[in-house]
């Protein structure tokens, strides 16, 4: 998820790209991360991947199918990544190599670390922009899975990333967003899976809700034009579920894409202000990050405006959030 750093040693993979300006050609900065932040709300934010995860087929020559099928279906999880720094054994000759993993755009790694519990001897590595991101993922999960497998995590920029490898599972969640014309992509990631791979990715739909229209309504309000007008819209970058499904079809895989608007209760005060703090509001947060009163003073327009659009009750305030869903598998050939 953001700054421009990219070492020279690195491609390009991660969650977020750093868009182009909607009224000039010029890149925008990259928005700083705060992963803690970002984690107030994991429980609403990792259950799209959860479902996700539900859909994706069994991973070719995966051995451990079954016990993927026990975990989706509620058996037990293994569990987290240890804390040893050093890769897992090299398979004996004759025997298959691991199942190889790319999570795109991992964030701090909580979500990529489900992925060793689905696929625990599999080489899972996890891919980001955000320099802040990729140093709680590293802290938090990387080193060898109980299960026998890897996890580890490396800068990159989705906007170039192409594989290094072949991968059994390309994956991504809630990054795409942030990509410009990510489906131009589809083709090099989905060659670059092994026959029978899946590429697999979630993206909010949520662009045209009052928490999204009203930011960048407020970004292009006479008051913040100036410093923001080009922040409040710059990541809508998604295409309809019909799109995603003629784009991925039309390369030859078997796709199914659906969407699913959860209806989430948040606690607490300003909540949904809480949650885009996370999120659609860092390119703004990053914008003003060096004028303390300017930034208090953008909070407090936007909080009262979220405020009449997302009233809250006597259990908490409701947050409808739609998503798009897509699962790829490449034919065998």
């Amino acid at each position: 998820m953001h700054s421009d750093f990219v070492p020279e040693s690195v491609e390009t993979p991660t969650r977020e790209s750093t868009g182009a300006s909607p009224r000039t050609s010029a890149p925008l900065p990259a928005p700083v991360w705060d992963p803690q932040q970002y984690l107030h709300h994991s429980g609403h934010r990792t259950r799209p991947f959860l479902d996700l995860l539900t859909r994706i087929p069994a991973l070719p020559g995966s051995a451990g199918a079954a016990a993927a099928d026990t975990a989706v279906a509620g058996g037990p999880a293994a569990p987290r990544v240890g804390a040893q720094r050093t890769p897992g054994a090299l398979p004996a000759p004759g025997t298959r190599p691991p199942v190889r993993i790319a999570d795109l755009g991992c964030g701090p790694g909580n979500v990529t670390a489900l992925l060793a519990d689905r696929w625990p001897d599999a080489r899972v590595t996890g891919f980001d922009l955000s320099p802040e991101m990729l140093a709680q993922a590293d802290k938090d999960h990387a080193g060898t899975t109980p299960g026998g497998g890897w996890l580890d995590f490396r800068p990159a920029d989705l906007a170039h990333w192409t594989p290094e490898e072949p991968y059994d599972l390309i994956v991504s969640n809630a990054a795409l967003q942030w990509v410009p014309n990510h489906p131009e992509s589809f083709a090099c990631w989905i060659e670059g899976l092994t026959p029978g791979g899946t590429l697999a990715f979630q993206v909010p739909g949520n662009f045209t809700s009052p928490s999204h229209a009203l930011l960048g309504d407020l970004c292009e309000s006479p008051r913040w034009r100036g410093r923001l007008g080009e922040h409040g819209r710059r990541y809508v970058h998604i295409l309809s579920p019909a799109e995603y499904l003629l784009r991925l079809t039309g390369l030859g895989c078997e796709a199914d894409v659906w969407e699913t608007t959860y209806s989430q209760l948040l606690p607490g005060e300003d909540p949904v202000l809480d949650w885009v703090k996370g999120t659609a509001l860092r390119p703004a947060l990053t914008a003003l990050a060096d004028d303390e009163e300017a930034t208090e003073a953008f909070l407090a327009e936007y909080r009262d405006l979220l405020r009449r659009a997302y009233p809250p009750g006597p259990h908490g305030t409701v947050f409808p959030f739609r998503r798009i869903f897509a699962v790829a598998r490449r034919k065998d050939r």
